[in-house]
């Protein structure tokens, strides 16, 4: 009787449990598509309707599909020089560099931070585009300009420069913050002068994240999506989308010419990753002292550097903080304002968020039309508020997803570190990060777009309401890597003697999961559940892939404001509510990021000084309004 409770117990039927479930995703919503992505290139049928396995390849090199894999590498390239340029010199102006009001200009650098994405190129286009703000104040001083300059290759380019140094904010700039005083003081007790010394010194040391960084660049700019769709710039992957959509009677074999481009993209992917995996294995390291002593900023002792240093780091200020500061001031403006690209300061309104309002306008024939509740704001716009409502569900629900599974994986790879099977696991889930976003979602739009596939029990995943199911599973699978790398690194810091002293007080491996370690990893899981949910409620990539009545999610829903402005008479006031979404989203990101790096990053010492500080903060103000210690003794008990 023991024995079968012992055989039966709850740990292993989890396990057993746990097991399946992990196979079914791997196989189901990994292996199964891809390989079916990669069929369809060596299936395809001629005209003749024989099957050609060289036709797609024949095509490729006959056709114009060459022109999008060297537009995709071109912007590439040149994104690694940008940003780097740009990523490195603020994050040096910020934390290197002794700078006048270096902490303000911090902030508008990390802007990027609460808006990405397609909030973030729809920003760009309300300035720029050829009826945007600037772009109409600087035709009317110069009216021989060209009103549609915002566009193509160097739109993108600018666009993604910006856009894109959040992560040298992020990486780069805890890697400066720990780096060695001592070395630096060093080299300059030797008669090193400063620019020397940020050359031989300090660049050593920041190898490593740079490489990395510009590895994710060049990926970054391959796999670009929002900002070529929007701008109007040839690459890969809005191609792949416009393919994945088409059919054999509008053109040539469009899904396996989708399918191929999706398999470069994949091998470009693959080829980088190998080589900063071969290179973070060469181990760059730097010996510094034992006790470590925090970084000193350098004054620029040039008179001429050092204009010249404020003068660029205050004009990369302006240009990260015009498109901020813009989009806040017209997303509280009236539609007449936003309409002529006039600052109004009398006609502040909360339209654009709340209520609706009835559109006037002039027919054809002189006569005066009223549509009723035309212009409506972001919470009383339908489709806004869907769209808000479905990415808010489907992010929170992937995003949890990923957690739950890593958590469990990684604590399974810990118990069993020695064993070939953890280490299985750990590979398979780091399987995602070798494909790019798209090629992932076009194999589950075509494998599961279908009654025939068993493995889902014959459901068509890509009709009606399935597809929202078909996106969470994207979202899940995608954010699996970065789930682990971070989650991984939490469980480093357990204590194994507190697993220990667990199993000797007769407590089971399910029972000190969840009384002792998870309570330890929990902030981590949690910071990563919110970066995972900040990425994916505003994701365009993957909403593009499955964009359908369905799955309108908030990306999609902020892109077609930029198609339908006026459009029919009915949307008049895109413009006025796509600068309240962008706001709405500012402040959700901003929330997330500070709830995670700024309390969540606070030690107990920082903690408990902040609450010693608002106590005094306090009892400050009690004392200047009149209620000393003495008021917050209880009153004395009245007598009958």
């Amino acid at each position: 009787m023991n024995r079968r409770t012992s055989k039966l117990s709850p740990e292993l039927i989890l396990k057993a449990f746990g097991t399946a479930f992990f196979v079914y995703l791997f196989f189901g919503f990994m292996l199964l598509p891809c390989l079916h992505t990669l069929t369809q290139v060596f299936t395809a049928k001629n005209a003749a309707g024989e099957t050609d396995p060289l036709a797609v390849i024949r095509f490729f090199f006959a056709g114009n599909m060459p022109h999008f894999v060297l537009n995709s590498l071109k912007l590439a390239v040149c994104l690694v020089v940008t940003v780097n340029l740009v990523g490195i010199s603020i994050v040096l102006l910020t934390e290197y560099f002794d700078i006048k009001g270096a902490k303000v200009l911090r902030l508008g650098y990390m802007t990027t931070l609460i808006y990405s994405g397609v909030a973030l190129v729809t920003g760009y286009l309300f300035l720029y585009d050829s009826d945007g703000i600037l772009t109409t104040w600087l035709a009317q001083m110069f009216p021989n300009m060209d009103k549609s300059w915002f566009s193509g290759f160097s739109a993108v380019l600018f666009t993604m420069t910006f856009a894109c140094t959040s992560n040298h904010m992020l990486f780069l700039r805890n890697a400066i913050r720990g780096i060695d005083y001592n070395t630096v003081e060093a080299a300059r007790n030797l008669g090193a002068k400063p620019f020397k010394v940020l050359l031989k010194v300090v660049f050593p040391t920041l190898l490593p994240t740079l490489f990395s960084l510009t590895v994710m660049t060049f990926i970054t700019g391959l796999c670009a999506m929002s900002a070529p769709t929007l701008l109007g710039y040839d690459s890969i992957n809005p191609e792949i989308v416009r393919l994945a959509g088409s059919s054999t009677a509008d053109e040539a074999f469009p899904q396996a010419r989708a399918a191929l481009m999706s398999i470069i993209l994949a091998f470009f992917t693959i080829l980088l990753l190998t080589v900063l995996s071969s290179y973070e294995r060469k181990g760059h390291y730097l010996s510094v002292s034992k006790t470590k002593a925090k970084l000193v900023k350098q004054k620029i002792t040039n008179p001429v550097a050092n204009v010249l240093a404020h003068i660029y780091a205050y004009v990369l200020f302006i240009i990260y903080m015009i498109p901020v500061v813009m989009i806040v001031l017209f997303a509280f403006q009236n539609y007449p304002a936003i309409r002529s690209k006039t600052l109004d300061l009398g006609q502040w309104t909360l339209v654009n968020f709340f209520g609706t309002r009835d559109y006037e306008y002039m027919t054809s024939r002189g006569k005066l039309r009223v549509r009723q509740g035309s212009i409506s704001g972001l919470f009383a716009n339908t489709d806004t508020v869907g769209g808000i409502r479905l990415s808010f569900v489907l992010s929170a629900i992937a995003a949890a997803l990923a957690c739950v599974i890593v958590v469990v994986a990684v604590n399974y790879i810990f118990r069993n570190r020695k064993k070939i099977r953890s280490t299985v696991l750990e590979y398979s889930l780091l399987f995602p990060w070798l494909l790019p976003t798209i090629l992932i979602c076009y194999s589950y739009r075509t494998y599961f777009n279908s009654e025939n596939v068993w493995y889902v029990m014959n459901h068509n995943l890509y009709m009606r309401e399935n597809v929202r199911f078909l996106i969470i599973m994207a979202y899940t699978v995608t954010k699996l890597p970065f789930a682990l790398r971070m989650i991984k690194a939490a469980f480093y810091a357990i204590d194994e003697e507190l697993e220990d002293a667990a199993r000797n007080l007769g407590a089971g491996g399910l029972r000190t999961f969840l009384r002792v370690k998870l309570p330890i990893v929990l902030p981590s899981v949690l910071a990563v559940f919110a970066l995972n949910f900040n990425a994916l409620f505003t994701e365009y990539d993957m909403s593009a892939t499955f964009h359908s009545s369905y799955g309108k999610t908030y990306a999609m829903v902020i892109q077609s404001m930029t198609a339908e402005e006026g459009r029919d008479g009915y949307n008049v006031n895109a413009s006025g509510r796509r600068c309240a979404s962008t706001v709405f989203i500012m402040i959700i990101s901003g929330i997330i990021l500070y709830l995670v790096y700024g309390v969540g990053a606070r030690d107990l010492g920082e903690r408990l000084e902040i609450r010693e500080k608002r106590r005094k903060r306090l009892a400050r103000l009690r004392s200047r309004f009149g209620r000393g210690p003495e008021s917050e003794s209880p009153p004395p008990a009245a007598s009958a």
